[in-house]
């Protein structure tokens, strides 16, 4: 028999989630049927899955002890020491891509090049990253049940900056309220082809295709596709001469209304604005040119800045109005220089 007591971290899940997430190898008829026959308890009590569970709760397993560790898997200390640290990164160089943490998240600066979640075992994501910082960090300390912290947000391979990653499940579930109700404000940073002359809200109809490596948009409704919008807000134009590219060149701030796979690139090329370096959507003979003279070739496009709303209840309440920067990115310092200002 074992006795799990919830914590901060995993309040807030239904019961059936939790167990499938804490006995992760065990089939869900196998817990269904643990908690008709009061196997499993919650709270003295037979529980339901769809039970929310609350910080105190306590879940009893009546289960062998063989049982339960052969539906939990290596124990978590022995997982610890054989996963270390991945594609030899050091804490202290995961530590410099941490832009802000507190208890509940961290808001890290995602370097281009790297996933923001790995597809298969062997890619290396931040994800992966900050996780191994929380392990070498919190090692010896007790873990939490049935809640792996992740990010919230995800940002193209070769798109850089500020993404979110919750470590407890509350965490997880405000920011994921906040992202999906639009109430946080999100915006990037991009250098696109074009003199882009005024603050615009562009408007389009977009479907993730036949692929997820690729979307289709047009400016017309077409069947599977859904709207979106983009603002875009020019900072600096940049003419030929000062770049010595063949053509003007305009450094963008952008803000997402909605969030759709490649939006901001589709977009854009959509409306003749290809981002600079973009390989799929972006402009191949103009692209052949950037790599030659800067040595780049891959989207310009930062995820600079997170504003919280003015009012946000529960855990994350602390952070109510709080805005938070990622640097800018020195393939960009290459074309612009020092940015000393943005909206």
């Amino acid at each position: 028999m074992q006795k799990l007591t919830i914590t901060q971290n995993e309040a807030g899940q239904r019961l059936d989630k939790l167990l499938s997430r804490y006995l992760s190898a065990a089939p869900k008829s196998f817990l269904y049927r643990m908690l008709r026959k009061k196997n499993i308890e919650l709270n003295g009590r037979r529980g339901e899955p769809s039970d929310i569970v609350k910080e105190g709760d306590e879940i009893n397993l009546w289960l062998s002890d063989e049982t339960i560790a052969s539906f939990r898997g290596k124990p978590e200390e022995t997982a610890r020491k054989e996963k270390g640290l991945p594609g030899g990164w050091s804490r202290e160089r995961i530590r410099e891509l941490i832009l802000y943490e507190d208890e509940n998240l961290i808001l890290a600066d995602k370097p281009k090049g790297i996933l923001s979640q790995k597809g298969k075992p062997s890619d290396l994501s931040i994800n992966e990253l900050l996780l191994a910082y929380l392990r070498e960090k919190d090692a010896g300390k007790e873990g939490g049940l049935a809640f792996t912290p992740s990010v919230c947000n995800r940002l193209d391979r070769n798109t850089s900056g500020l993404i979110t990653f919750a470590k407890t499940y509350p965490a997880a579930r405000t920011l994921s309220e906040l992202f999906s109700g639009r109430r946080a404000g999100k915006f990037y940073l991009t250098l696109v082809w074009g003199s882009f002359l005024k603050k615009q809200r562009l408007r389009a109809y977009l479907s993730r295709g036949e692929t997820e490596n690729r979307v289709r948009i047009s400016r017309e409704p077409f069947p599977g596709a859904d709207p979106v919008e983009t603002v875009c807000e020019p900072l600096r134009l940049l003419a030929p001469e000062a770049t010595g590219l063949p053509e003007p060149v305009t450094l963008l701030r952008i803000q997402l209304m909605t969030g759709k796979t490649h939006q901001i690139r589709a977009h854009l090329r959509l409306c003749g604005y290809p981002l600079l370096g973009d390989p799929k959507y972006g402009d191949p003979a103009l692209n052949r040119i950037l790599q030659k003279k800067y040595g780049i070739s891959h989207q310009m496009l930062h995820s600079r800045e997170l504003i919280m709303p003015e009012r946000i209840d529960g855990p994350l309440s602390y952070l109510s109005g709080r805005a938070f920067q990622a640097p800018i990115p020195d393939s960009f310092q290459k074309l612009i220089g020092t940015i000393d200002k943005t909206k």
